[in-house]
């Protein structure tokens, strides 16, 4: 999950002020774009480097592309690479009723819009890794792989209070004005984050204006109206290649929610954690996870890696 409700106090710990490494990266130029996909309109951003391999990033619930604003640029100089709005999420549409199968088509159709080409690889955070394994288990053969991020699938019959149905977000609330919608921004699920530039700069991109006032951009009731079906049981018969990302000090990735998530899914799926790293893994830790992104494309042996002047920074040393 991700995002909104009341946001917590600045503390003496938190980092107001970005460092250069972001600034830069969420000033790289980008393009925007939106496509119609099974009736709605899907908008996402496009770092375009049409000779390379293909990357697309996938935001968790409740969301929006640019989340991986800070991200993505890390990887342009080497890759061909879009973000994508999930519909009922950002600035794309919303639906009467969402799936994973469509999410997979959205997926898809960005891959296709965008130029990606063969093979490329799809990297999703939390309820946005729940339709890159769809994507995973109806598309194989066009995929170069896929990352699940701190994205927690629930073995069947698990647990009643752990369906999608329990949502974390409330009733859409209208606030009298900008500064008191950003005010009211935080994660869910709740966590600290101390790198608060990041936040803020998230929270910029979350709020809409509306009859009356400010709200949220995604469908409150997303979660309630979204259907799976049966992806817990399909993850077993995955055949393209995957990894699963989590972060060490998740709520979701405990000890044991750990070892039932691992059975879900092929023996030959590895499982990676990233170092003091809570469910937001590359708010906690952008650049240790953009390191292990990379890492893994490497071994797959799928593109280059990072962009020079983000090495050149040492920050990744």
């Amino acid at each position: 999950m991700v995002q909104y409700m009341e946001q917590t106090s600045y503390t003496m710990d938190d980092i107001i002020e970005a460092p250069p490494w972001f600034t830069r990266a969420v000033e790289t130029d980008h393009r925007e774009h939106t496509i119609q996909v099974c009736g709605a309109p899907i908008h996402f951003l496009h770092w375009p480097n049409k000779s390379a391999p293909g990357l697309l990033f996938v935001h968790g619930g409740g969301a929006h592309a640019h989340w991986w604003d800070f991200i993505a640029p890390l990887f342009m100089e080497h890759y061909n690479i879009a973000a994508i709005d999930l519909s009922g999420m950002g600035d794309s549409g919303h639906r009467d009723q969402y799936s994973g199968d469509v999410y997979a088509e959205e997926l898809m159709a960005v891959i296709k819009y965008a130029e990606l080409g063969p093979n490329p690889v799809i990297i999703g955070h939390s309820f946005g890794g729940m339709a890159t394994l769809k994507a995973g288990v109806n598309y194989p053969d066009q995929l170069g792989g896929i990352m699940m991020v701190d994205t927690a699938v629930f073995p069947p019959g698990f647990n009643k209070n752990n369906d999608l149905s329990v949502s974390p977000f409330k009733e859409r609330k209208i606030y009298p004005d900008r500064a008191t919608a950003l005010s009211r921004f935080r994660l869910v699920p709740p966590q600290s984050c101390h790198n608060r530039y990041m936040l803020d700069y998230i929270a910029e991109h979350s709020i809409t204006r509306l009859d009356g006032g400010w709200s949220w951009k995604f469908d409150v009731r997303f979660l309630q109206k979204t259907i799976f079906d049966q992806l817990a049981t399909e993850i077993k018969n995955l055949k393209c290649r995957a990894v699963v990302m989590y972060g060490e000090r998740s709520i979701l990735f405990g000890k044991f929610m750990l070892g039932q998530i691992h059975k879900l899914y092929p023996d030959n799926v590895p499982f990676i954690m990233i170092e003091d790293a809570q469910h937001h893994v590359f708010l906690d830790q952008p650049l240790r996870f953009a390191q292990q992104v990379h890492d893994q494309l490497l071994t797959w042996e799928h593109g280059q890696g990072l962009s020079r002047w983000i090495k050149e920074t040492g920050e990744l040393t």
